[in-house]
């Protein structure tokens, strides 16, 4: 391939997707590619797309035409969950050249022997039943976070999920692979790892291509936390039937795993859980987030939180506000549900009117900033640490505690990267956190 061609990506979607593109960018640069930024003008451009929501399919078509009013003569490739789910749509819109579905995104740069543009989009996509083997991928864009794929599919029906037919069954990496890959990323000088997954807490199914569990997640954490190099490991997001006590116990008195859980809830109802098909009940989520508190009373916990599912009641939805505001917990992600298609929960009764639907996400999306504040209001005069980011935002960087608590400070290109012990001292006006460095750092006076 000419080493002059340059391409650029998009990623939508997930922390699994940016360590998906990131894998794949660097197959690229193997090819003898150059990468830029989306903005810049590429000779290919690679799209990596979503389909959790209605929103992330229709920003597809813009992005399209993004990347078309830089370079017209662009190739434009589609790779990704929507990819998969409907290749022939993605072909159809304008100015696409590939569509790749689950099984062929990784061998991307097999397609590209030709870059001219096609009057259609080609497409190689699979049986969803053959996406049965294992990649593995990490992202390292970020100097101070790096996202680490440990587990890839589900097997999990959720009523209103696409997620098992674009990414098939679920799978894992090989432990010995995770930790090769976790020693790679803390060579790179990265401070935090995040591990990704569509269901980690299912980690080590498939991970020598049965159904066998050959390791645990707790096995899975126990070994990461030996690896030398990492300051920060954070688990992004488990599901609470697979939260053990255990796993709980090993972060509380972890060298690198930090306070912060991301457990989705969905409903705060039962009814609701049981159309959805989860696998718990409210009282099993009550009590993770317990246990957590009984073992870290400073820690973070977010949670997912769907609106609008087919058969809510303002009963049921009432029933979740209520669950939600007396839980101790630290943020909500508020999703609006959407119909997708190939889903039971498309095919349910009940359908919930879309303004009842945007009515029910502002009044939880209200709820999480009250909750958020009130996390932060009982940190003040706490000492905590705090990994500052690369980027400067009007004058200010950033960073997060351990405890995932934003906080603020004037622009130090000084700090990006680097880790301080701080003690928290009041709330801006913005909602992010005021601080005094607890041993003196000379570049920067205390804010």
């Amino acid at each position: 391939m000419n080493p002059t061609k340059k391409v650029a990506f998009y990623t939508l979607g997930c922390k699994l997707n940016f360590s998906e593109t990131s894998t794949i960018a660097r197959r690229f640069k193997d090819e003898g590619f150059d990468r830029v930024e989306f903005s810049e003008k590429a000779d290919i451009y690679v799209i990596n797309t979503c389909s959790v929501t209605e929103n992330a399919d229709k920003r597809f078509k813009t992005i399209v035409k993004q990347a078309q009013k830089v370079n017209p003569e662009a190739f434009v490739a589609a790779i990704g969950c929507y990819a998969q789910l409907k290749p022939e749509e993605l072909a159809d819109v304008d100015g696409v050249d590939l569509v790749l579905g689950a099984t062929e995104k990784f061998k991307i740069t097999d397609y590209l022997n030709d870059l001219t543009k096609n009057d259609y989009g080609e497409v190689h996509s699979c049986e969803i039943e053959e996406a049965d083997f294992y990649v593995g991928s990490y992202s390292i864009g970020d100097r101070t976070r790096a996202f680490l794929k440990v587990q890839d599919g589900c097997d999990y029906k959720c009523t209103y999920c696409t997620i098992p037919l674009a990414r098939g069954i679920s799978r894992s990496d090989t432990m010995e692979n995770v930790l090769k890959n976790a020693k790679e990323i803390s060579e790179q000088g990265i401070k935090e790892i995040v591990l990704t997954g569509v269901n980690i807490g299912d980690y080590g199914k498939g991970e020598f291509g049965n159904k066998k569990h050959e390791h645990t997640f707790l096995d899975l954490v126990t070994e990461l936390d030996k690896v030398e190099g990492i300051e920060r490991l954070r688990i992004s997001s488990i599901e609470p039937n697979l939260l053990k006590n255990e796993t709980i116990d090993l972060v509380s008195k972890s060298r690198a795993f930090v306070s912060h859980f991301h457990i989705p809830l969905q409903s705060g109802s039962n009814d609701i859980l049981k159309k959805m098909k989860r696998r718990y009940m409210r009282e099993l989520y009550v009590d993770r987030v317990s246990k957590i508190r009984e073992a870290m009373p400073h820690a973070c916990i977010g949670v997912d939180v769907i609106v609008g599912f087919p058969g809510e009641s303002d009963d049921h939805f009432l029933e979740t506000y209520n669950f939600l505001n007396e839980l101790d917990i630290s943020y909500l992600h508020v999703f609006t549900y959407s119909e997708r298609d190939n889903t039971e929960a498309s095919e349910m009764d009940g359908v919930v009117p879309n303004k009842v639907r945007s009515k029910r996400s502002k009044m939880l999306r209200g709820l999480s900033a009250k909750k958020r504040r009130a996390f932060y209001e009982k940190q003040i005069g706490t000492t905590r640490t705090v990994l500052f980011e690369g980027e400067n935002k009007e004058g200010y960087i950033h960073g997060f505690t351990e405890n995932y608590i934003k906080v603020k400070a004037p622009w130090n290109p000084e700090l990006v990267n680097t880790l301080h012990e701080v003690e928290l001292t009041k709330i801006d006006e913005d909602g992010l956190v005021r601080f005094e460095f607890v041993n003196t750092y000379s570049s920067v006076k205390a804010f």
